[in-house]
């Protein structure tokens, strides 16, 4: 049993079934009417169904009207000549296969008109053993180009196609990913009141800046993913440290920053997550280069993780926490403002000021626990 895909068997069949039609049409130019005939009379009684033209114009004017498979013309006519018939009857008919034929020996119009798409360039008088030969060489030709477009024609079909599924495929495969670590997301939430909610607000919010910032519509999505999922890590951190309501020893602070890397090393395998993995790694970076897992400043902090930063600063301290009670919006910004140029990039804070202060009416505003 063959193995080849359903595309390698049509592609493989294109390359050998080389369609020949019954009948093959060719079209003789020439302005002497003995030679003309001469040839039509040879030719059809080789099998070809021939059509006459005694000028260039008169050629045009069939090829306009009807289809042939090739074209025998005369380079020195009156009128138009050969030379000038050629590109206009390729460009009625790109598939034709063209013969000239000339009584003077002239190199350089030999080499024009093949140069323009003749396949052959023929002196008389020409031998009709030879013309015969020349004529059925140049339908072959004609025929392995045509068949080669079709095949190179089909082959671009069929990447296109494949493209297209592995897109859906891919596609399918991040929204499996994105699914599976939301969920585990959701899970850890669910667990602590006081954090229900913070990764869709924070999400929500950092869409909304993004947006407000003029970022492309595909970078705002990628950022509202990056705020789902910008504390996945902290599923790898005990529970008692992140409950605990009274402030963290050294100790402590140094494990719960370990979900950053526990998140990095979550999300990284799932590479159709990658685009949003810099601005989850950056979002504990600081402005002034305190901040960790890398310890980066200024620029050096993707902007992603920089929105993230002011973001998750703002949806912490609106929260309520077991140790105090949530801040206002204005408090809260009052108090972001004194860490902008320090801790937040003051360009992101000053449009987390607009858009909070702008609309406080916002979803992730009101849905506080």
């Amino acid at each position: 049993m063959s193995d080849a895909t359903p595309a390698a068997g049509r592609i493989s069949r294109a390359f050998h079934s080389i369609s020949e039609p019954a009948v093959r049409r060719v079209l003789v130019v020439d302005d002497e009417e003995s030679i003309r005939n001469a040839i039509g009379k040879f030719l059809k009684a080789r099998g070809y169904d021939v059509a006459v033209a005694e000028n260039g114009t008169e050629a045009l004017e069939t090829l306009q009207r009807e289809r042939f498979d090739a074209l025998l013309c005369d380079v020195r006519m009156p009128g138009m000549s050969g030379t000038e018939v050629v590109p206009r009857a390729l460009e009625l008919r790109p598939d034709l296969a063209v013969l000239m034929l000339t009584a003077v020996n002239d190199a350089p119009t030999a080499t024009e008109v093949l140069a323009q798409g003749a396949m052959d360039y023929l002196m008389k008088p020409v031998e009709l053993d030879e013309l015969a030969k020349a004529v059925e060489r140049a339908l072959r030709k004609r025929e392995l180009e045509i068949q080669q477009r079709n095949v190179e024609r089909m082959i671009r079909e069929e990447v296109a196609l494949r493209t297209e599924e592995l897109r859906r495929e891919q596609e399918q495969l991040a929204q499996i990913s994105i699914s599976i670590v939301r969920s585990l997301v959701n899970a850890q939430e669910a667990k602590d009141p006081f954090l229900r909610g913070h990764s869709q607000r924070v999400a929500a919010m950092s869409a909304a800046i993004a947006s407000a910032m003029g970022l492309p519509d595909d970078a705002v999505e990628d950022l509202r993913l990056s705020g789902q999922l910008h504390d996945i890590g902290k599923i790898g951190i005990p529970e008692a440290l992140l409950h605990k309501a009274g402030p963290l020893t050294e100790d402590e602070y140094t494990r719960v920053k370990e979900h950053v890397r526990i998140g990095m090393d979550i999300l990284t395998p799932l590479t159709p997550l990658a685009r949003v993995l810099p601005a989850i790694q950056d979002h504990h970076e600081r402005w002034d280069g305190s901040g960790y897992p890398r310890q980066l400043s200024g620029e050096q902090i993707s902007l992603g993780g920089r929105i993230l930063a002011a973001v998750d600063a703002f949806d912490a301290l609106t929260s309520r926490r077991a140790y105090r009670e949530p801040l206002t919006p204005h408090e809260t910004i009052e108090l972001l403002s004194n860490s902008a140029g320090a801790h937040l990039d003051a360009g992101v804070l000053e449009v987390l000021r607009r858009t909070v202060l702008g609309r406080t009416s916002l979803h992730f505003i009101d849905e506080q626990p």
